[in-house]
């Protein structure tokens, strides 16, 4: 199937609160990785989201060069095509935009999209995270609130952080675990009063209830998901509204118990990022396939190896699949497996 239209992708979000599921978004930073996402979407029945950081960006460019934008101009061009050929539905969405990396990553982007809608076509990318997480919430809501008109003309969807994930995420760190891990009611507050609740354009939050990005054990990180709950409580009773008002954003999930998993997307969540668990998947069939054939991947004692182990996509397409196969594990933690409409 195509990538998402803007409806489509917005109709998948409002599905998935609707139907009490999450869709994973997976970050990917090669066309290896955005075929083992394709791939194991495909296999659990379930549509996602794939999604690019300024570092996956800079990767795609290619490393010496750091191009960023032309790096995700790249992985769109890449993703959009070759989606085509699976039975799924796919957004496209830029992750963890800080302030410094504005003006040469998502402004671009948005600029971008903006001729091609004004061509007739449809945004590049469905929706683009600002990663406020480093400035003071002020600054935080109003450069969202400068960004929201710019994406709701191109009909894409902002994501905003309100809070602090721990841990570091291609180059936005924070230290420590301190009250900013978890997100309050008046934060949120403050960003409804700017942002309003869709009129003004949609955007989904990604609230901090203890994530931290990284690797970490069950147990090391004292999560909340409960606070997701009160906060939607605390919103709605505010602002007159129904039920579960915000769409929420699960960052930093790794290590994750499938209770807290579950009780977050009960509370709201329609949307988990996935990078960590997915890289370490890649990565260790890689290394079980090396130290397994490594007289075929290295000339050994004079040897000349052996070609079908050494070629890249001997190992690739187990790599591939490995990722895959963690993908379809998320599909069903979040309950989107077998959910697909495409």
């Amino acid at each position: 199937m195509p990538v998402a239209t803007p409806d489509q992708y917005a109709e998948m979000l409002d599905r998935a609160k609707a139907g009490g599921f999450a869709y994973p978004a997976i970050n990917v930073s090669s066309s290896q990785s955005i075929n083992a996402v394709l791939q194991g979407l495909t296999e659990a029945g379930s549509d996602g989201i794939l999604q690019v950081t300024t570092g996956g960006a800079d990767y795609f460019a290619g490393h010496t060069v750091k191009a960023r934008a032309t790096g995700a101009l790249a992985m769109a061009k890449f993703a959009t095509e070759v989606a085509k050929n699976y039975p799924i539905t796919v957004a496209l969405h830029t992750d963890h935009c800080p302030k410094p990396a504005l003006d040469d990553f998502v402004m671009p982007l948005l600029a971008a999209s903006e001729e091609q809608v004004k061509a007739g076509g449809e945004p590049i990318f469905q929706s683009h995270m600002w990663d406020g997480s480093a400035v003071p919430l002020a600054e935080n809501v109003e450069i969202a609130k400068e960004l929201l008109p710019r994406l709701k003309n191109i009909n894409a969807i902002l994501e905003v952080e309100i809070g602090v994930v721990g841990g570091e995420e291609d180059g936005v760190k924070h230290e420590g675990t301190n009250d900013a891990l978890y997100t309050t009611t008046g934060d949120v507050a403050q960003v409804v009063e700017a942002l309003g609740l869709g009129e003004a354009g949609r955007w989904i939050a990604a609230l901090t209830f203890g994530n931290v990005h990284g690797v970490y054990k069950p147990g090391n990180v004292k999560l909340k998901p409960e606070l997701l709950g009160e906060i939607q409580e605390g919103i709605a009773a505010k602002f007159g509204t129904g039920v579960k008002p915000l769409d929420l954003v699960f960052h930093g999930g790794s290590g994750s118990t499938d209770e807290e998993i579950a009780l977050a997307v009960a509370n709201g969540v329609v949307k988990m990022n996935i990078d960590t668990d997915t890289q370490y998947a890649f990565t260790r069939s890689v290394a079980g396939f090396m130290f397994s054939n490594y007289d075929g991947v290295l000339k050994v004692d004079g040897e000349v190896g052996n070609k079908k182990a050494y070629d890249p996509r001997a190992w690739g397409k187990i790599a591939e699949s490995a990722m895959a196969a963690r993908v379809i594990e998320a599909t069903q933690q979040l309950g989107s497996a077998g959910q697909s409409k495409s």
